[in-house]
């Protein structure tokens, strides 16, 4: 081993000594390759100057501000860009050889200035340039899929993501095998920059610009090509442009003005691969592209494409945005929403792609209000439309429908945006609405049941006891009803009869004994001091945690965490509406003298007494004791409006009996 290859620089290295031994470094290697006589000796060679280079860029990352590593780092280079340009054809040897390290070397470099990128850059167009397009489609894919920690940078992948368009349209054979096995490749190295990336970094703009002239390739090859390929490669790149959609809206910031561009781009790819946005809201068309794109037996190439259905959902978005992008897309608002408005059942599947939308914790709060909005638009069904399916089997769709309102129902506690908030739970009221009642009554029971929001449980039973209170007032009185009007009627007071088993799930858990109030406490989010709420979104974190989120910390707090802020008396909200719901049907059932609903039966009667109502007595009777006792204000603000209702419903029911 050559001694004078083997000293690493340092800090204090002249620039103009570092190019020089390069330059003997390049030539040595160079030699070595040509005559081809020690193999062994030639790759030990060129393995020492990737080593002497990486030290070099090293460096950098450990002293990012000093200015001689950067003149160092563009005269390496520039030296470089000039030797590899310099060559002859018959060095084509050695071009080959050096392709299977300096793209990667060169973008390490790339990380240490805008100037250092750009040569970086052209210094990968030589080689897409010289060496076969195939070799050049495993070097990329190998160098951005195996970056250091240092240089997980937008700056690190910028240089050789520009590569790929070129290396797409120079194969010849076996096209659509070539681009199916780069694209898992390309999509994971970009998702990690965007979640690895600050949001305000503006290096992600070049990024996705670089993304969508990859989707420019991938187009005009599908020109190429025909038949099976064509419509396979064709779907690849629509599922392509969903993800980059998807991703992008993770990244850049949420402005139209700004973000339009990229938008209206990826946008004119639709019409492209036979995608509507009919058939993007409903899901069908993602469906469609997997299909012929992946097939059966396609995990490791799903993989990559998680995040396709927000996407899908997000393009839609942008066109009821914008007019401009939904011109580009070739797609009709207008239509599309009569469309929706005008079928309960794609209605339903619109929703639920829109719950991507709601969930993803990395979108833009801005997006998440377009994606509400468009849902109240759709939400308005055609009353000559609505169809009279009441006894229909709708059982399919409730995992759909429960899962969206789901979505919503995280919307409505976390978002930060009061009019967001209203919005949301208006079109959780409009959702609910278009269900038929006996399915509303299933999913609001199953949203009951796996619910462990205090207060949203609270909500729901509250929806529930408007529905026993329309439907009371659709009946006439029983003054007024005859006897066998009276037996007729009975398999219509529905929410009345079925409004008991929700009081019960809460009142009398499934697990048995009464609520475990102190369990259930609502999430509380506490900003930092002087720190405005840049992030708006949780889902379902562990009792007792605290997670930090983009610098937020979000806690969910309880009754024995005195320390912390913490809203206890929201631990009895669920309580307090399923004994408000129990009094009202009692209520109206006495005073109406009908016992429609079975509760002043005397069996229902004693099973409520001693199941529900005394032992939830002795539970509060108890904490309010110990509240009392440890002085805690906030636990007895919530157990005294329970303590009311509670002792008015035992009344109710030992008069009854």
């Amino acid at each position: 081993m050559d001694p004078e290859t083997t000293d690493l620089p340092t800090p204090c290295t002249s620039s103009a000594a570092v190019v020089d031994r390069l330059r003997r470094s390049l030539s040595s290697c160079s030699q070595l390759i040509q005559t081809g006589v020690d193999f062994h000796k030639s790759e030990q060679s060129l393995s020492d100057l990737v080593l002497f280079l990486n030290s070099i860029s090293d460096s950098f990352v450990r002293e990012p501000e000093n200015q001689d590593l950067e003149n160092a780092s563009f005269q390496i280079l520039t030296e470089i860009r000039l030797f590899i340009t310099s060559s002859s054809v018959d060095q084509q040897a050695v071009i080959d050889a050096l392709s299977f390290e300096l793209p990667k070397t060169a973008a390490r470099f790339a990380c240490v200035s805008p100037r250092c990128m750009e040569v970086a850059q052209s210094i990968v167009d030589c080689f897409t340039d010289k060496c076969s397009p195939r070799d050049m489609l495993s070097i990329l894919c190998e160098a951005i899929g195996s970056p250091r920690d240092a240089f997980t940078v937008p700056s690190y992948f910028a240089p050789l993501l520009s590569g790929f368009p070129k290396v797409f349209v120079s194969i010849r054979r076996r096209q659509f095998e070539q681009v199916k096995a780069a694209v898992p490749v390309i999509l994971n190295a970009l998702k990690a920059i965007v979640l690895d990336s600050d949001d305000k970094d503006a290096d992600l703009g070049d990024i996705f610009h670089k993304a969508n002239c990859i989707a420019d390739s991938m187009k005009a090859v599908c020109l190429e090509l025909e038949g099976k390929d064509n419509e396979k490669l064709c779907a690849l790149l629509g599922l392509f442009v969903l993800q980059i959609t998807a991703l992008a809206s993770m990244g850049i910031e949420y402005r139209l003005a700004h973000s339009s561009p990229l938008v209206l781009k990826l946008s004119h790819f639709l019409q492209s691969c036979g995608l509507s946005y009919l058939g993007l809201i409903m899901g069908t068309d993602v469906e469609k592209l997997l299909g012929i794109a992946v097939g059966d037996g396609g995990d490791d190439l799903v993989g990559c494409f998680s995040d396709i259905w927000l996407g899908a959902s997000i393009l839609v978005i942008w066109g009821y945005k914008s007019n401009e992008v939904a011109l580009a897309a070739g797609a009709d608002l207008v239509a599309l929403k009569d469309e929706l408005q005008s079928s309960r059942i794609k209605r339903w599947h619109a929703v639920g792609m829109l719950k991507h939308v709601l969930l993803c914790l990395y979108l833009p709060l801005e997006l998440k209000k377009d994606a509400i909005n468009f849902l109240l638009s759709i939400m308005y069904p055609k009353l000559s439309q609505m169809p009279n399916d009441e006894n229909e089997d709708y059982s399919t769709y409730m995992p759909t429908l429960c899962s969206a309102l789901q979505a919503i129902q995280v919307v409505i506690m976390y978002a930060t945006d009061v009019i967001l908030r209203k919005n949301a739970f208006a079109a959780f009221k409009e959702l609910l609405a278009d269900c038929p009642t006996s399915l509303r009554f299933d999913i609001l029971r199953a949203l009951i049941k796996d619910g462990d929001s205090s207060s949203m449980i609270a909500v729901l039973l509250d929806c529930v006891r408007e529905e026993v209170r329309l439907e009371s007032s659709k009946s006439p009185p029983a003054s007024k009803v005859s006897k066998a009007e009276s037996e007729g009627s009975q398999g219509t007071i529905f929410w009345s009869s079925s409004a008991l088993e929700l009081v019960e799930l809460v009142l009398r858990p499934p697990g048995g004994g009464p609520p475990s109030l102190p369990e259930h406490s609502d999430a509380v989010l506490q900003n930092r001091p002087n720190q405005s709420t840049n992030i708006h979104w949780l889902i379902m974190l562990p009792s007792n945690s605290v997670h930090k989120v983009h610098d937020q910390k979000y806690f969910y707090a309880t009754c024995q965490k005195s320390d912390q802020i913490h809203f206890s008396c929201f631990s009895f909200m669920q309580v307090l509406s399923a004994l408000n719901l129990y009094r009202f049907i009692l209520i109206k059932e006495s005073t109406g003298k009908s016992n429609n609903s079975g509760v002043l039966s005397r069996d229902s009667l004693v099973k409520a007494h001693s199941e529900w109502l005394l032992p939830l007595r002795t539970l509060v009777t108890r904490m309010m004791a110990e509240a009392q006792c440890d002085s805690d204000e906030l636990a007895l603000c919530g157990l005294n409006p329970v303590e009311v209702v509670l002792y008015r419903c035992i009344e109710l029911v030992e008069q009854l009996l």
